[in-house]
């Protein structure tokens, strides 16, 4: 069978692997491109937002490519993401695709159900113990991908040569993707940090540090944010993004405790569960105010409720901490001029506050 899944950020080399050793043949999802919007949109509800369009999109162009299977992830509470799994394959049934979608719900709300989801991605002829074996493999490539552009986006921030961190991180992820034995899966993480680390840096600068927070989607798939990530740190800034796949994925399937310290410091502004990344975008934004972060950007697509709502509140956080907020919509009108625009005159407001605050230091 020929399964596929979203292409989300890196995570498509850890899922590749993962279903390649279980024995599947894998249609690698494409880059996200202005084709998939056009496609998605074409299909999809008026109001429906940027995420649902942009995997939409993806699906067909993987079906046409003959999957026969999608994997996903599916999703509780009020957000509308619990839905696309079912909404989708309910759009490209109707639109006369043929093909099988299994949708991973969070273990925590049905555990049984969970498993039973689970086994069927297993193949017969594996056992348990060795489809355990070939997550747990997966996991170190996804693991270490988290962590390369962890220490990407510090790296980049000093880079010497604008655009070395980022050719760099193309070779990595080569040869994440070619690892296959499980000696070479588990020292990744410390040769990824190694090869970044040959990139020239210039330590004398003090680059601004802006934290990054939103919608889970567009935070992580650099087609959907306009790949700010790599745009802010060669702007001479310390980026940090408030979520990865491997934290989603533990906080979501075994350590749901793990993120109370977030909602701890969004309590005295918001603490009613609103769905999505809410609570936690506003509750990042207290924590990268504490930790003296000179500004936080958020990232939503355009009829994101959760965001939307966390947008009115990040107003008096701003205000009550002092931590300068920049809020980016996105949708399939948005530009990547206007969205430059916007950020580089962020950038501008942060080096003014910085400079009258006295700490204003070498960026460039």
């Amino acid at each position: 069978m020929k399964f596929s899944f979203p292409h989300m950020g890196t995570s498509h080399v850890a899922f590749k692997y993962l279903l390649e050793n279980l024995g599947y043949e894998v249609i690698n999802p494409p880059t996200p491109s202005k084709k998939t919007i056009t496609l998605g949109a074409r299909y999809s509800p008026e109001f429906a937002c940027m995420p649902f369009k942009v995997l939409l999109g993806t699906y067909m162009e993987v079906l046409d490519k003959g999957a026969e299977a999608i994997v996903t992830s599916g999703g509780i509470g009020p957000c509308r993401a619990g839905f696309y799994g079912v909404l989708h394959e309910k759009i490209l049934k109707d639109m006369g695709y043929d093909f099988k979608m299994i949708i991973l719900d969070p273990p925590l709300y049905d555990i049984k159900e969970f498993f039973n989801t689970v086994s069927l991605l297993r193949p017969k002829k594996i056992g348990w113990r060795g489809f355990i074996n070939v997550v747990k493999d997966s996991w170190a490539k996804l693991c270490a991908l988290d962590e390369m552009e962890k220490e990407a986006n510090l790296v980049r921030a000093y880079e010497v040569n604008k655009g070395d961190t980022t050719k760099k991180v193309n070779e990595i992820i080569e040869v994440i993707d070619a690892a296959s034995t499980r000696k070479e899966i588990m020292g990744l993480q410390e040769k990824s940090i190694s090869m970044l680390h040959e990139v020239p840096q210039n330590k004398l600068r003090k680059p601004l540090k802006i934290g990054l927070i939103g919608e889970i989607y567009v935070v992580i798939e650099p087609f959907m944010n306009y790949d700010i990530e790599r745009l802010l740190g060669e702007m001479g800034v310390i980026v940090h993004r408030s979520i990865y796949v491997t934290e989603y994925t533990r906080h979501t399937i075994w350590d749901r405790k793990a993120e109370d310290y977030i909602k701890e410091a969004a309590k005295p502004y918001l603490e009613l569960m609103i769905g999505g990344h809410g609570v936690n975008s506003v509750g990042e934004t207290i924590l990268y105010a504490q930790d003296g972060y000179d500004g936080v950007i958020q990232l939503a697509p355009f009829t994101c409720i959760p965001e939307i709502v966390s947008k009115s509140i990040l107003v008096k956080v701003s205000e009550d901490y002092g931590i300068p907020v920049l809020t980016l919509h996105i949708d399939e009108q948005t530009g990547e001029a206007g969205i430059r625009t916007r950020i580089e005159a962020f950038l501008d407001l942060l080096h003014q506050k910085r400079s009258l605050s006295g700490k204003e230091g070498m960026a460039k």
